[in-house]
């Protein structure tokens, strides 16, 4: 029963993985025939402006917008989500190196996506060169850079375009909540605050967040992947 199952698991990743590369053919088919395919939309109103013209109320809605957070990759090195990061498609999400619950899941439904968006030798211009993969440690104390890269490594990541990171805990928890707003709780990023959650976060070169998945869902991570491509798509109409 048990090798059963185990192979039932086993084919069940090698679906998602061959389902992904087609969401994005199909999609990319279907922008090709001019069609106008319903964009990824925006997240979180920051403030909402009227004015009067012609006897009616117009409105304009503003964003948020998320701010820059610094912190350190599985090398050692500081990474600039803004400015090193400049112009990229984010997909983030947030682990801990010891985590035995969501976090395997959740880093190898985030490795389907990247091998997804591998490298196209063919094309000067690929998609991995466009989307990078952001996943923060929300137990900064125990895992050093030293471990995120021991992590990566047991995924066989390609480092080029998943940065893992790790620094002050303040900071990260403060990032998770009021950048990006996930609905963890309340806290101060204290000794006894802790965060878990299943969610990828989709931002895009603007860093406007246009998605949230559940990284644990098959489906919502090839949801996630669909709206990748389409603003890998808005990204280049837009250049």
């Amino acid at each position: 029963m048990t090798q059963k199952r185990s192979n039932k698991k086993f084919f069940l990743g090698i679906t998602v993985a061959a389902l992904l590369p087609l969401s994005f053919y199909l999609i990319t088919n279907e922008l090709s025939k001019k069609n106008k395919p319903k964009m990824p939309g925006y997240y979180h109103i920051e403030k909402i402006d009227s004015v009067q013209s012609g006897g009616k109320t117009q409105y304009d809605t503003s964003y948020h917008k998320m701010s820059d957070l610094s912190l350190t990759n599985q090398f050692g090195q500081q990474i600039s989500l803004n400015n090193d990061l400049k112009g990229k498609i984010l997909v983030v999400d947030f682990f801990f190196t010891n985590c035995a619950s969501i976090c395997p899941k959740l880093t190898h439904n985030m490795k389907l996506l990247q091998t997804s968006f591998r490298k196209d030798p063919k094309k000067e211009a690929s998609l991995d060169t466009i989307v990078q993969f952001i996943s923060i440690t929300v137990n900064p104390e125990r895992d050093s850079f030293q471990a995120l890269r021991i992590y990566a490594d047991k995924y066989g990541v390609n480092h080029d375009n998943w940065s893992f990171l790790t620094g002050d805990k303040r900071i990260i928890y403060n990032f998770a909540r009021n950048e990006l707003s996930l609905s963890t709780g309340p806290g101060d990023g204290g000794a006894d605050d802790f965060i878990h959650t299943e969610k990828f976060v989709l931002i895009d070169k603007d860093r406007f967040i246009r998605g949230y998945y559940n990284g644990l869902n098959d489906t919502e991570a090839r949801k996630c992947a669909d709206d990748i491509v389409l603003l890998t798509m808005e990204w280049k109409h837009r250049k």
